[in-house]
């Protein structure tokens, strides 16, 4: 059997407990009766993300498997000029996880790559990857000859493209977002031409799409930085939530700690009053690394004691004591930097249709994180929402991407709610979104674009100010606005 990730450790390790805890207590969700479930359109023509809440009729949709050659340049060409003359527009997606039709094209082309080539470059600390390989298959071959990538989301799912297009960050320390990491890509304009963009050429280019969700061009491979895989050693710090900004902070200016992430009590009894920081520093021995796994049968119960804490406050409480208790004392590793990161989204999805998860996530200066505890403690606990886990991470100064969310160092704090699939859930969830964006920009905070529609063309220029420059650069460079999506619809192109 393969070793247990930590992060399905920590969820899994109540398991037993948890499968008594969730017959001693039951649920004590809203009911059903007479709100109207939303059944998202669905079938040929419609596509959807991953919030199930995006259903957009799509012209249609195609999957290109071409190596970045000449083969699926042409293709991308084709269906650009297509588009151009029938004024439909076109956008490209991988796993299509935003939740807000970020990756979509209304009436328009959707294009889905599906394509793992990877070349790793040992001498220069890169590899070279398909704007559509997924982050597993970068594992996957990075793995054998010991390297990892630097930075990737939380999940392995996802298109190496797409979260350079977003910006994500992961949980490896010290950096910044994705797009730091990476050193070049080419892509195909709106017009048709392929070009190379660096931080030295088209410059201008590369920091637009570094965050610009897709919007300036079909980026087609991608040069990105490596790291040496290490076997790595956890270690748990249990502590009131005011707290964690310091210890965070210390651990990370240590210079000994590669990965690290937090999580808040989410208990409403307790709600963001206590906070577990877990780190992570190479192990004395890093010979004979084993192969990167996922976790397994523990990502089953992960996904249990995860779904049991819906309308259960008692499983809330004991999932933290299984986090701050069972896990440090269970959970000792080593595990390998490659393991911890190999681990798909489906690890706690929710399979009931009449409910979906969705993420916010916000960014907070470390010296502003007591007041985004009072915001969210006076915000989110009076709202109509599950509020099942928060991740808080590190990211560190972006000064490069146009729509940048970290103009500073800053915790990450992503959330996950189990809203109902009615309309009275996601009217409740718009007011609250509204409502904790407000207190955010209050702070000099930030949220992030990739997730439900709902904050206001204002708020979303009072937190991404060069958001109309970025509009008036689209717009020149696509004049016929061939490469759009629901940001664009809703957001951008109004400004």
């Amino acid at each position: 059997m393969g070793r247990i990730s930590r992060r399905a450790l920590l969820l899994g390790a109540g398991g037993a407990a948890g499968w008594y805890g969730a017959r001693r207590f039951g649920s004590h969700l809203p009911v059903l009766d007479g709100a109207g479930l939303t059944v998202p359109a669905s079938g040929d023509g419609i596509l959807n993300d991953a919030s199930g809440l995006s259903p957009t009729p799509i012209h249609r949709h195609i999957t290109l498997s071409q190596d970045p050659g000449e083969a699926l340049i042409t293709a991308i060409r084709a269906e650009i000029r297509e588009a151009s003359a029938e004024g439909r527009p076109v956008n490209i997606g991988a796993a299509r996880h935003s939740m807000g039709g970020q990756a979509i094209p209304r009436e328009g082309h959707a294009i889905t790559f599906d394509n793992g080539m990877v070349e790793a470059d040992t001498a220069n600390g890169t590899y070279r990857a398909h704007a559509g390989a997924r982050w597993s298959q970068i594992i996957g071959v990075l793995d054998p000859i010991g390297f990892s990538p630097k930075v990737m989301q939380s999940n392995h799912d996802f298109g190496v493209a797409a979260t350079f297009s977003v910006n994500a960050h992961g949980w490896p320390v010290p950096w910044g977002p994705m797009g730091s990491t990476v050193r070049n890509f080419r892509m195909v304009l709106p017009s048709g031409d392929l070009v190379t963009c660096s931080r030295t050429e088209n410059a201008d280019l590369f920091t637009m799409a570094m965050g610009g969700y897709g919007l300036l061009g079909a980026i087609i491979d991608m040069e990105v930085e490596m790291v040496p895989n290490q076997r790595l050693l956890p270690t748990a710090q249990v502590m009131p939530a005011q707290d964690f900004p310091a210890a965070f902070d210390a651990a990370i200016r240590s210079g000994e700690v590669p990965m690290a992430y937090g999580r808040l009590n989410v208990a409403r009894a307790e709600f963001f009053e206590e906070a577990i920081l877990v780190s992570f520093r190479p192990d004395a021995d890093q010979s004979d690394l084993p192969a990167a796994e996922s976790s397994g049968l523990m990502s089953h119960l992960a996904s249990y004691i995860y779904r049991w804490q819906l309308g259960n406050e008692p499983m809330k409480h004991l999932r933290w004591w299984t986090e701050t208790v069972v896990g440090p004392a269970l959970g000792n590793g080593p595990y390998t930097r490659n393991s911890l990161m190999n681990e798909p989204v489906e690890t706690l999805g929710d399979r009931n249709p009449t409910r979906t998860d969705i993420l916010h996530e916000y960014f907070v200066a470390p010296d502003r994180f007591d007041d985004f505890l009072t915001a969210c403690r006076e915000v989110i606990p009076g709202s109509y929402q599950e509020f099942l886990n928060v991740t808080l991470r590190h990211v560190a100064q972006d000064d490069e991407s146009w729509l940048s969310y970290a103009p500073v160092n800053r915790i990450a704090a992503v959330m996950s709610f189990s809203q109902e699939m009615t309309p009275r859930a996601e009217a409740d969830m718009a007011r609250m979104t509204r409502d904790l964006i407000d207190r955010m920009i209050e702070i000099g905070a930030s949220y992030y674009l990739p997730y439900r529609p709902h904050a206001t063309v204002d708020q979303l220029v009072a937190t991404y100010p060069r958001a109309p420059e970025f509009a008036a650069a689209k717009r020149e460079l696509d004049p016929d606005l061939i490469f759009r999506n629901n940001l664009w619809d809703s957001y951008l192109g109004a400004l």
